[in-house]
């Protein structure tokens, strides 16, 4: 009996020592908010200190190691410098031929792949990754990109099948984590506690990380990642208050570290949302979206998205009903004061308070219409990017197999011409040789079936692209395509113009024709058009959008 008394008094001692810690850590975390300029800042000159070291760098040996730490800086703060970090890591690391610098350039590219939502493009570049061939100390980075991605992909999947697979694969991978990590990692204990979470063990969870809070200084990235870990421990254990500290003590972690790309403050502006603190939800959302935007994290804007309308309009509704307050309030000190003071001198002064009252409500009422505008301006924006993105990954996708396809089969084809070249020289047909390699009659059909080729895939893509081209042109002067003849000239050209390739030095090399040949086509094209010829370019490339 004594005991159970003295687990309920040290139970409610801790519920109401977590209770009167979180305003402290929301007031903390305001400040924190606020100061955020001069933390992406310190980041910034950071970064900029290791980009002179790079270029003061004498050896391909000290370039790759500052190439490293830059990939670091820039992760979770750039999506597009990282990779382009990764890239050019890859590249050093190839002139070093190091391959253990090859296989971990080539990881930071799946890595970043994977948080920029690249699915594809990272495991692509993971199954380049011999495992048997991987050194020790890259085996948990190996996994910890698996385990990333399938974890992604089964977030994000819509197909029940396919997300319980992802999930084998994420339990997998988290288990090869925990045999490669040592016990006294942070990444280990984090790992571990993901495991408990899976399958029920909240507790357990709970007690890991807690424990190991109390006994390890970590990081500070590696903090605000280990309670947000905890924080999920404590959602699905039905703990709130703890769910809340936590993360507001992930989100200080992020805030401090300078990064851009965080789940904390997101979760907790929800929560936030959800205990009607509707001002800091909003403003922490809108942050997410902010930096989300600028790191170009596309699964963080996706997520954001989600909530972000609901908070937003809550968030206007309740201004709404506080200006409504605010204006009884005023009536009502108006009226009071016309009882008080009376007389037409009163009443005198009372209207002119009211018109400048009514003004400045038509005013505010403005503003919040125009802000209302650049919000709606602003979805349309990143709905547009987010379809342009879409549409220019499936592009990619099905030229770049093309592309694949293209290069083995013409492999085989030059061999097959060398093999035949050689049977002529061992004979000493010298005379048929010479005539071989004068001829351009290879040439010619390689071109006319890479022509082909190139107009089957487009159409592929772009079926209704040849009637669509010419309800832009002028009846009389539409395109008629010869029987069996997919494309022509003129409409490879506005084909090329509709994948996004404007520039006729390219568009004539692609064609081998010369720039002024390609330039009269597009010029006699605007002639003939039936829109405006300033835009007939601009409708080209709204021919068949390709549906996300």
């Amino acid at each position: 009996m004594k005991k159970i008394l003295i687990s309920l008094f040290l139970y409610s001692f801790a519920i109401v020592s977590v209770a009167s810690e979180v305003p402290i850590l929301l007031s903390e975390l305001d400040n924190v908010i606020k100061e955020r300029p001069l933390y992406i800042e310190k980041r910034k000159e950071y970064l900029n200190s290791l980009n002179k070291m790079l270029k003061e760098a004498d050896t391909d040996e000290q370039r790759y190691h500052v190439l490293g730490k830059l990939y670091v800086g820039y992760s979770s703060f750039n999506a597009d410098s990282s990779l382009h970090v990764a890239r050019t890591i890859y590249d050093v690391a190839q002139r070093i031929q190091n391959s253990d610098y090859q296989i971990n350039a080539l990881m930071n590219m799946a890595e970043i792949s994977g948080i920029a939502g690249m699915f594809k493009e990272s495991l692509d570049l993971m199954k380049r990754v011999n495992r048997e061939l991987l050194p020790d100390y890259l085996l948990p980075y190996y996994y910890h990109i698996y385990r990333t991605v399938y974890g992604n992909m089964a977030d994000y999947t819509v197909s029940v099948a396919q997300k319980e697979q992802y999930n084998k694969l994420v339990d997998t991978y988290r288990d090869s984590i925990l045999m490669v990590n040592s016990p006294e990692s942070v990444i280990y204990q984090i790992v571990k506690a993901d495991r408990y979470n899976v399958h029920g063990q909240w507790a357990e969870a709970i007690n890991a990380l807690e424990s190991y809070v109390k006994k390890h200084k970590m990081e500070i990235h590696d903090e605000a990642i280990l309670y947000y870990t905890l924080s999920v421990s404590y959602f699905l254990s039905g703990d709130k208050d703890n769910q809340k500290r936590c993360l507001l003590l992930s989100a200080l972690a992020d805030m401090k570290s300078g990064v851009r790309e965080y789940a904390s403050l997101r979760d907790l502006a929800v929560l936030l949302y959800q205990e009607g603190d509707l001002d800091r939800a909003y403003s922490y959302l809108k942050l997410c979206m902010e930096d989300a935007t600028i790191c170009n994290a596309r699964l963080r804007i996706i997520e954001a998205l989600k909530i972000f309308p609901v908070i937003n309009e809550a968030y206007h509704l309740e201004k709404a009903k506080r200006q409504h307050k605010l204006q009884i309030m005023f009536v009502c000190i108006c009226v009071l004061s016309f009882i008080l003071l009376g007389g037409i001198y009163y009443m005198y002064c009372q209207m002119k308070r009211l018109a400048v009252a009514r003004r400045q409500v038509v005013e505010a009422n403005q503003k919040l219409h125009t802000l209302n505008q650049d919000l709606c301006l602003s979805n349309i924006k990143l709905k547009d990017l987010n379809h342009s993105l879409s549409e220019n990954t499936y592009l990619k996708e099905i030229y770049i197999g093309r592309y694949l396809d293209q290069c083995s089969t013409y492999i085989e084809k030059l061999d097959a011409y060398r093999k035949s070249l050689a049977k002529i020289a061992a004979v000493g047909k010298l005379e048929e040789l010479y005539h071989q390699l004068k001829s351009s009659q290879l040439v010619d059909k390689e071109l006319k079936e890479f022509y082909a080729d190139f107009d089957n895939t487009f159409l592929l893509l772009f079926p209704t692209f040849v009637d669509d081209f010419n309800k832009l042109l002028i009846e009389s002067e539409q395109v008629h395509l010869k029987p069996n003849e997919r494309l022509n000239t003129e409409l490879r050209i506005f084909a090329l113009v509709r994948l996004g390739i404007t520039d006729s030095v390219k568009i004539a090399q692609f064609l081998r024709y010369s720039v002024t040949t390609i330039y009269n086509y597009r010029t006699k094209a605007r002639n003939k058009a039936a829109c405006n010829r300033d835009d007939f370019e601009k409708n080209v490339m709204q021919i068949g959008h390709i549906k996300e």
